[in-house]
């Protein structure tokens, strides 16, 4: 990230810009020098994290392929294909937000999504398939829709693929293997380079690539909540915010913002939070900590340091993903209820249901994501689980139960009121077993008259 760039100003105006570049620079994610001992190559800087930002670019597109017919071929380029030629579906250039790269290689090559995919169990979702697993399982029962939504399982594997997969690949890879063994002492040292010549140290690019799954802007702490979520939204308005370098386009590896960044920042500009700062900040400061050591093993006290910068961030980011559960429980929660009034009312549903399958796509998605931080959930992942089930609840009280030889298995369980009850509860939970204060779109105040009004047919729900 060129940080000197300046427009042609009076020597006063640019002394002051120029100043205020250099204060700034010290919180930005950007040009910490290079600090391999030995290092005789012409790099300028240690921060490298080009892979993650081609990662997020892989699936930004994937999740556009999904909507646009879902096409298996396209589908695999994008999740587990590593050609060159792949074109930069989202984010591109709109009108009054330019940005800098058209293709995936101009990020990083030879990158994909199911490499780095979570290959533990995953319980939320029928079939006792690995991560990695449900995801390709998705992919291939999305190519039998035409553009991603099965109605007959109110499946949207647009919103469940994309969702599940920022944790399976960003949240998984960044808090259980950059954040954690890759912080001991044997494992990547900083004494040595990531790999021979190299232009930095084993935790100057550990640490770079747990910032780059995050995905916020390598200048976030210059900018508010509000500004990342206009940057990640391509607003016109947010271009001078995200062009930090000012020349004139966003460069996609450096100055956009995606996936969990732009949840935090969604969250946080509501004010009650401060998710994306925080955490930002952590990584900043956990930068500065290995560049201090100036290419030489980190102490203990170094490292312990280092770990609480991680601790911080893990706590942080789990909180993000918890958040948004309570959100689109939340928004699930208002979906039945527009649903059976509509439905009570003989009108035409069919738009309700989408937006009911589209809203549960996301709020199982993140559900799914808690399980791939690498903490074992306990009993809040069996509660969490049996309060979503496997699916949706349908409008004939159905929900899929399992797979049996490919095929989704669905029986007649409870009543879309009764899941309504469950969507409270699932509110409750990321409540008292995550402490969530953003706490968007709350229902947990209609648990009292909701109950009362279903009376004894609760004695069928399942948590």
């Amino acid at each position: 990230m060129n940080l000197t760039k300046i427009p042609q100003l009076g020597l006063l105006a640019a002394a002051m810009v120029i100043a205020t570049s250099v204060h700034a620079s010290n919180e930005i994610y950007a040009d910490f020098p290079v600090t391999v001992q030995g290092y005789t190559g012409d790099k300028q800087t240690s921060v490298s994290y080009g892979g993650q930002m081609a990662r997020h670019a892989l699936h930004n597109s994937l999740k556009k392929v999904i909507g646009k017919g879902a096409d298996a071929q396209q589908m695999a380029a994008y999740f587990s294909g590593k050609d060159a030629g792949r074109s930069i579906i989202d984010p591109v250039s709109k009108e009054g937000f330019p940005v800098k790269q058209s293709q995936v290689d101009e990020l990083s090559k030879d990158k994909n999504l199911a490499g780095k995919a979570y290959n533990g169990a995953i319980f939320g979702f029928p079939g006792n398939m690995t991560g990695v697993e449900v995801l390709e399982f998705m992919l291939d029962q999305a190519s039998n829709t035409a553009t991603g939504f099965d109605p007959l399982t109110g499946y949207d594997y647009i919103q469940l693929v994309s969702k599940f997969a920022m944790g399976a690949v960003f949240y998984s890879q960044a808090v259980d293997n950059y954040l954690d063994e890759k912080l001991e002492a044997g494992n990547k040292p900083n004494g040595k380079p990531y790999k021979d010549g190299a232009a930095y140290t084993g935790k100057e690019h550990v640490w770079d690539e747990a910032f780059g799954y995050f995905g916020a802007p390598a200048h976030t702490l210059t900018l508010t909540a509000e500004d990342v979520y206009n940057i990640a939204k391509q607003k016109p308005a947010a271009l001078t915010k995200a062009d930090y370098n000012g020349d004139g386009v966003v460069d996609l590896k450096t100055e956009m913002a995606y996936a969990h960044a732009y949840y935090a920042a969604s969250f946080d500009k509501g004010g009650k939070t401060n998710y994306l700062h925080t955490i930002t900040q952590a990584y900043v400061d956990g930068r500065k900590l290995i560049t201090a050591a100036n290419g030489s093993d980190l102490t203990d006290a170094e490292r312990q340091q280092l770990k609480a910068y991680a601790d911080v961030i893990k706590t942080n980011w789990q909180q993000v993903i918890a958040e948004a559960v309570f959100k689109y429980a939340g928004s699930v929660y208002s979906d039945i209820t527009k649903l059976e009034k509509a439905v009570a009312n003989n009108e035409d549903a069919s738009k309700l249901f989408r937006n009911y399958s589209k809203h549960w796509g996301e709020l199982k998605g993140f559900a799914l994501a808690l399980e791939t931080g690498g903490k074992n959930l306990g009993i809040v992942g069996v509660k969490l689980n049996r309060l979503l089930g496997y699916s949706p609840v349908l409008l004939g009280n159905t929900q899929v139960t399992g797979i049996a030889n490919g095929v989704y298995t669905q029986v007649e369980g409870i009543s879309m009121g009764e899941y309504r009850v469950h969507m409270i509860k699932v509110q409750k939970l990321m409540i008292d077993a995550f402490g969530v204060q953003a706490r968007s779109k709350d229902v947990t105040a209609k648990l009292a008259d909701l109950v009362a009004s279903l009376g004894s047919s609760l004695a069928a729900e399942n948590d």
